[in-house]
């Protein structure tokens, strides 16, 4: 069984890793004993967190020319709200390739939703103005690169007006009845209604730990490693920091290490299910297989079919020829998830070796529709180029 590894990107899809769907309240963590130095190598690049809100020169005269200061009939919060949208100000991109500082999102105008709520609130900030972080409880949203698989969640952040008197910095001095929230994805009022406040440190420890596990997907284990310790230094409380050290631990061999950093997040959070199947694997590594038994059988009642459970059977069903069993599986997949573009990519090529050109021609548009990287996206607009040309030819035939 892979490993999985949580990692928040913000739109979903890579973006920080956020505490997911449980009701107790977690400890403050004993993070040094979770903390093994000597077994890594000392960073490239530490990540210097306090450039993760530092603005540049550019976007100070960003913020000096385009948007103004506050005064009798300029309502600057709108005016950076509306900025955020249209195409014909800042032009910003989803992309959820890489969790990006402030200034880097600025610079590349686009990032994944951390890194844009990231960058928003560094702009608000220089125009004095409050800003509240929010995770949004929606579904989380996974993806996969290679064998790690990244679950999602969202977070947004309202632009707020600083209560008559008070200190504008202030969570509790923000008058949030006439705030904007500024999302970078679709989401349900509803899911939005519920909302809940995070702190600064908080979102400080998600945008480690995205970059932790982006590092590990890279092959950066050495790195991956300081990057989640300092998400767990960040805010001791953020229980995914446990997760991806324990993961790390594991892809670098250090089993004992491993084990000890997931029970502890077990311990804190003991029904999340990606907790429960990445310490129920290293018990298995461990060969304590009963123990492990134990976690399985309460894995399978809170989570019947793990996410890819039927897109892994269909990807096996492919390599067996078996197209028309691997369509079936990946439909079935694609109704928990009906965005995941790698799911319609895989149904393009299903239909594609059952003969349906037009059916393959739809998933693979819905692929490109759906990606989450302007990579992803060209390589499918290559594809689907490709087999319109191809189908083109058949009907000249």
């Amino acid at each position: 069984m892979t490993p999985w590894v949580r990692i928040l990107s913000l739109v979903l899809a890579t973006a920080a890793f956020l505490s997911g769907c449980a009701s107790q309240t977690p400890r403050v963590a004993p993070a040094q004993q979770l903390f093994h130095d000597q077994l890594f190598q000392p960073p490239a690049a530490p990540i210097d967190t306090a450039s993760v809100f530092a603005l540049t020169p550019e976007m100070r005269d960003y913020v000096k020319h385009e948007l103004g200061t506050p005064g009798p009939g300029r309502d600057v919060r709108r005016m950076l709200f509306d900025a955020l949208y249209r195409r014909d100000k800042l032009q910003l991109e989803y992309d959820a390739a890489l969790t990006r500082t402030a200034a880097e999102t600025f610079a590349a105008r686009s990032g994944n939703c951390l890194s844009l709520a990231i960058m928003t609130a560094a702009l608000a900030r220089e125009l004095k103005m409050p800003v509240i972080f929010q995770q949004v409880q929606i579904d989380e949203v996974w993806s996969r690169a290679g064998n790690l698989y990244f679950a999602s969640n969202h977070v947004n952040l309202s632009l707020g007006r600083p209560l008559a008197g008070q200190n504008p910095y202030l969570l509790t001095a923000v008058d949030v009845a006439n705030s904007l929230t500024v999302d970078f994805i679709p989401i349900p009022p509803k899911a939005r209604e519920n909302a809940r406040p995070l702190t600064e440190k908080t979102v400080l420890a998600m945008f480690l730990n995205n970059r932790a596990a982006e590092l590990l997907s890279a092959g950066q284990v050495d790195d991956a490693y300081w990057a989640a310790r300092q998400a767990a230094e960040a805010d001791p409380l953020f229980i995914n920091a446990y997760n991806t050290l324990g993961v790390i631990y594991q892809h670098h061999g250090d089993q004992a290490q491993a084990e000890a950093a997931l029970r502890y997040a077990h311990s804190q959070l003991p029904d999340n299910t990606i907790y429960l199947s990445n310490l129920a694997q290293t018990l298995e590594s461990a060969n304590k297989l009963d123990e492990a038994a134990v976690l399985r059988a309460r894995l399978a009642q809170l989570e019947p079919y793990p996410p890819f459970y039927f897109f892994v059977q269909g990807q096996e069903a492919m390599k067996l020829g078996d197209y028309a069993r691997a369509r079936t599986l990946f439909e079935r997949e694609l109704d928990r998830v009906p965005d995941y573009h790698e799911l319609h990519f895989w149904l393009a090529l299903a239909n594609y070796q059952l003969g349906n050109l037009h059916a393959a021609d739809r998933h693979l548009a819905l692929a490109m529709e759906n990606s989450t990287t302007r990579s992803d996206h060209d390589i499918y607009s290559a594809k689907l180029d490709h087999l319109r040309a191809y189908a083109a030819q058949l009907r000249a035939k």
